[in-house]
């Protein structure tokens, strides 16, 4: 098919990106600074691609024909502010400015929800819900803000040249083995987060398989060239991460939502997937109700 440059590739959605587009046909070169890429990825380099020489270097290398940059800082809060915002931008720029430069056809951005400011301890309510690709950035802390950044920076090198840019927003990402009772990124069991809505409810109840976010990668390196350049694409399951629907349960955990989730029927998620349903046929795959293991609580 292709060759595919994964940035990120040891990653909770790094692993099943490499796993799915190298099942798919694609030659797959994974980019990781830490262990635990896929043994299906052709090569592996743990370059550090905040080094604009590096990032240079590996673009150089491999000439992928599409990049697919989930490398990141991935969890708020969890080294220092300046330096989340510092690595996250710097990735991002980096890794756009050296496909642009050495011709790279395209090149997908992982973004994040929390670009729409959730959970600021100043307090949050949505525009509307579900919420959807137009709807306004709040971010509040250096994460959500680095990610902002990112989209801004893929948007710019999309005027820049003849590279096809996209960014993503893949929700809380659920990683196969985690269906199984392995910790989250947030560190509870998916079996807490349904049993203590005060968990996913910061998030509204926001997810999507790591699967299903890696076919949603492969789909859309395919239709690049026929999109408008610069999109953003929420990245989702079609349900919500909830025993309750949210409209009972979102307004008991996040103040203010009460106007606008009576519209979120039967077990309908937050976040809306109409755009990437409407432009490129994709729809999640899986849900929690089929896939999660409960007996391993």
């Amino acid at each position: 098919m292709s060759r595919v440059l994964v940035t990120g590739s040891a990653g909770r959605l790094g692993r099943s990106v490499v796993a799915t587009l190298a099942a798919a046909g694609h030659e797959v070169i994974g980019v990781d600074s830490a262990p635990g890429t896929p043994a299906e990825a052709a090569a592996v380099l743990p370059a550090d691609l905040t080094d604009t020489g590096e990032a240079f270097e590996v673009v150089a290398r491999f000439r992928p024909q599409s990049v697919i940059h989930l490398a990141a800082i991935a969890t708020p809060f969890s080294r220092p502010e300046s330096v989340i915002f510092k690595v996250n931008t710097q990735l991002a720029f980096n890794v756009c400015e050296a496909a642009v430069t050495l011709g790279v056809r395209n090149v997908v951005i992982a973004s994040s929800p929390t670009v729409i400011g959730y959970g600021a301890p100043r307090g949050w309510a949505p525009a509307y819900l579900p919420i959807d690709e137009e709807h306004p950035v709040r971010p509040w802390n250096a994460y959500n803000l680095s990610k902002v950044a990112a989209e801004q920076t893929m948007k710019t090198f999309a005027e820049a040249g003849t590279t096809h840019f996209a960014a993503i927003r893949p929700c809380f990402v659920i990683a196969p083995e985690e269906w199984a009772g392995a910790p989250t990124q947030s560190g509870h069991t998916l079996t807490e987060r349904l049993d203590r809505p005060e968990l996913g409810g910061v998030s509204l109840f926001n997810y999507v398989d790591a699967r299903d976010a890696a076919e949603f990668t492969g789909v859309l390196i395919e239709a690049l060239p026929e999109l408008p350049n610069g999109e953003v694409f929420f990245v989702g399951a079609a349900d919500a991460l909830a025993r309750e629907p949210l409209a009972e349960l979102l307004p008991q955990v996040v103040p203010g939502t009460e106007p606008y989730a009576a519209g979120l029927t039967g077990s309908s998620p937050a976040f809306s997937t109409t755009k990437a349903e409407r432009l490129l046929g994709w729809q999640a795959k899986r849900s929690w109700r089929t896939e999660l293991k409960e007996d391993s609580e």
